[in-house]
């Protein structure tokens, strides 16, 4: 099938072959015909597979073809994604579908100032893409209106309800007129999805063309089993075999990351790294570097895992396994993109065999084994209390950004660290309470 059977008009399908654009992926092909036809549409489908064409393409359609001007402050389309890589990922491809055309697109996340954002939105465009943090902070400065939004995309509405924005989307929902079109993307469906859908969408259409949580067939995967203590001699290793290719590392601490990158630069590998202790204007350096194959090492943390489409990446590797099992399928799927093949290779020591077996069931696959022995006598890993989906115990999203991330509750305010990860020492050495447990400090490592 090509782009001419789904109804699209010629103008986009022309900017589509000037990228070299020509087949749809399945989920294009599932979900554009339903979209253009004004339904809401619920799409489930793995990273990677195409979900910004499948809900950008209609959307820029039906913009096209009604060429009415958006209002000061306004926005007629309005685009949610989790991360500020993602959103400037979105970005880049809504502009690039509709060059030449009258319709004006915005950015709106954190990491840069108010000023240039709020003057932007004063004009108002055609279509808003935002992080749901920022865009509370430029609503609650009347910057923004959102009262005559024709469109909503909420793209990732998994990672958004794991980085713990559910009280801000159902703050945005409140502002959105009802009468309106919404799509919903997503690569896994946990329990409280439902509750978003039944919030945003109305009577939807539900495509699926992978089963949440399935990797890309055409990654070739791999686990060794490797001491902690040994693995960053292991990495150097494996990274020396393949100096001239790209390749993405991910780790669960922003501080970890960090000190890696600076080991691995000491190697001699050209490295950048990623994570929330970063600016944007270094982040985004740091990806365009990357991009243009003048570092070849990207060191990250999840803020990494979704947003990031470089199909010249040929391996990536975990070098400590994601706390969330979902937030593996996403790490892998930065390679293998464009129809190209690529190699995922998990670093496993033995305080990580609990997350490795969470992985392995989400995936309802067996990672293959490279090299060394499962490890034994390693306990189960144990179950997550209820609170937060994803999360440590009463702290922050396993494995995620906070404030660099947009991370906020209801109102865009800063939620408290409340004693977040279980087993931090007791703060300046004071002996614990007789009555209870010691009194806990947030620690400062996530992501």
């Amino acid at each position: 099938m090509q782009f001419e059977t789904l109804g699209l008009s010629p103008r986009l399908i022309n900017a589509l072959q000037e990228q070299g654009i020509t087949d749809p992926t399945p989920i294009q092909t599932q979900a554009i015909p339903h979209a253009l036809a004004g339904r809401d549409v619920m799409g489930l489908a793995q990273t990677g597979s195409g979900k910004t064409a499948a809900f950008g393409l209609p959307m820029l359609d039906a913009l096209m073809k009604n060429g009415r001007k958006a209002e000061p402050k306004s926005a007629r389309a309005l685009v949610l994604a989790p991360t500020r890589e993602l959103a400037r990922q979105i970005f880049d491809t809504l502009s690039a579908y509709s060059a030449g055309s009258h319709l004006k697109i915005g950015l709106i996340t954190g990491g840069v100032g108010f000023t240039p954002q709020i003057e932007r939105m004063a004009r108002g465009v055609a279509i808003l893409v935002a992080t749901p943090g920022r865009l509370i902070d430029l609503l609650d400065r009347r910057a923004v209106d959102l009262s005559k939004t024709e469109f909503l995309v909420l793209d990732e509405a998994d990672q958004m309800l794991d980085l713990g924005f559910i009280h801000s989307l159902r703050r945005i929902a409140t502002l959105l007129p009802k009468a309106r079109q919404t799509m919903l993307f997503s690569a896994t469906m946990p329990k409280q999805m439902e509750e978003i859908a039944g919030a945003f969408l109305t009577d939807p259409v539900r495509v699926q063309v992978n089963p949440p949580g399935k990797a890309v067939d055409r990654i070739e995967q791999s686990v060794h089993f490797v001491a902690k203590g040994a693995k960053m001699d292991f990495l150097v290793e494996l990274l020396d075999k393949h100096r001239d290719e790209l390749a993405i590392v991910f780790g669960r601490t922003k501080h970890g990351m960090e000190k890696l990158s600076k080991q691995l630069e000491a190697k001699g590998f050209a490295v950048a790294s990623i994570h929330g202790n970063k600016s944007q204007g270094q982040r985004d350096r740091a990806i365009a570097a990357f991009r243009a194959g003048e570092v070849r090492v990207l060191v990250a943390t999840d803020v990494a895992a979704r947003g990031l489409d470089i199909p010249e990446v040929r391996h990536v590797y975990n070098y400590e396994l994601p706390n969330v099992p979902e937030n593996y399928v996403h790490r892998i799927g930065r390679t293998a993109r464009a129809g190209m093949d690529g190699a995922a290779i998990a670093l496993c020591s033995p305080d990580e065999m609990g997350e490795l077996r969470d992985i392995e069931k989400a995936m309802k696959a067996k990672i293959p084994v490279a090299s060394g022995a499962p490890w034994e006598g390693v306990p189960e890993a144990k179950a997550k209390p209820a609170g937060r989906p994803g999360g440590r115990p009463g702290g922050r999203p396993g494995g995620q950004e906070h404030r660099g991330q947009d991370h906020r509750g209801q109102g865009g305010q800063r939620r408290p660290a409340q004693a977040a990860n279980a087993g931090a020492k007791p703060a300046g050495g004071q002996k614990p309470r007789r009555a209870g447990p010691p009194r806990r400090r947030a620690t400062a490592g996530a992501a």
